[in-house]
């Protein structure tokens, strides 16, 4: 990228585009890859494996002293971290062992502050299949590639089109239920409602402009840490669907600055009867 990044912001771009190398010869040769099952459609691949491997020693061998939090391996480093990084390897695992060509690296990057609370400093989400790397540092922005991103300024619901995840077997009954009754009020009022597999991806896409927000619930760390911060730099919110922190709670909602209150409550009315 002709751009110039930020010492983090490089780090985290060769990471990803490090990783990303094996990724696409195992994505093109994926009938070959050594799959084990961890649950209900949530695979775990070789791929995934090497990826995070990759990813961990590359940013180690940058910055020694950050700790991880990583979907594979779980929390490494020191538990009175300044610094950490929160990885994705390969989010949209299913997409990537069905052959299609939606799939990406996340990795964001989580700072302490001196009062202990949090807040995410930086976030890259690259898909390689079609070489879209998104990237924002706090207060500098959201971009993908060398483009200044934008969210949308749709206004009304009914031109508005939302992405989200459908809650698979192992998810909780009140959390299915609570999707579906948002889902089925939602529906009509909108233009289209959208379930591509890759929630980092659908945070980027709605940084982008692409989607007009998105929702789900029950969603991990690694999968949303970058995304959100990307949609915020872009113009956009990404909040809990309460008053709580999204990435502890895994609840989310994001959406442009016109229809992100409006999503939020269909989200929260959804969830109601499913909290009492």
């Amino acid at each position: 990228m002709a751009f110039r990044l930020s010492p983090h912001l490089t780090v985290m771009a060769n990471a990803a585009q490090k990783a990303s190398k094996r990724l696409l010869r195992d994505f093109s040769e994926v009938e070959q890859l050594q799959v084990s099952i961890k649950g209900p459609s949530d695979f775990v691949s070789a791929a995934d494996l090497r990826a995070e491997q990759t990813i961990k020693e590359e940013l180690t061998k940058a910055r020694p002293g950050y700790s991880f939090l990583m979907e594979e391996s779980g929390a490494s480093g020191s538990d009175n971290w300044t610094w950490r990084w929160i990885v994705d390897p390969l989010d949209g695992t299913t997409n990537f062992l069905h052959g299609m060509p939606h799939w990406c690296i996340s990795i964001g990057l989580e700072r302490r502050l001196q009062d202990g609370t949090t807040e995410m400093s930086a976030g890259v989400i690259y898909a390689p299949a079609v070489d879209e790397m998104f990237w924002a540092e706090k207060g500098t922005g959201a971009f993908m590639n060398e483009r200044r991103l934008r969210v949308s300024a749709r206004r009304e619901m009914s031109e508005a089109v939302f992405a989200t995840g459908i809650p698979f077997g192992a998810v909780a009954p009140s959390k299915r239920q609570a999707f579906s009754r948002t889902l089925g009020a939602l529906m009509p009022q909108v233009a289209g409602i959208r379930r591509f597999g890759a929630a980092a991806l659908d945070l980027a896409w709605v940084a982008h402009g692409r989607f007009d927000g998105y929702w789900e619930l029950g969603i991990k760390p690694w999968d949303v840490a970058a995304g959100l911060l990307l949609v915020r730099e872009a113009g956009g919110y990404s909040t809990d669907v309460g008053d709580g922190d999204s990435l502890e709670t895994g609840n989310i909602v994001a959406g442009n600055p016109h229809l992100h209150a409006k999503l939020r409550q269909y989200v929260a009315e959804g969830m109601t009867p499913a909290a009492r």
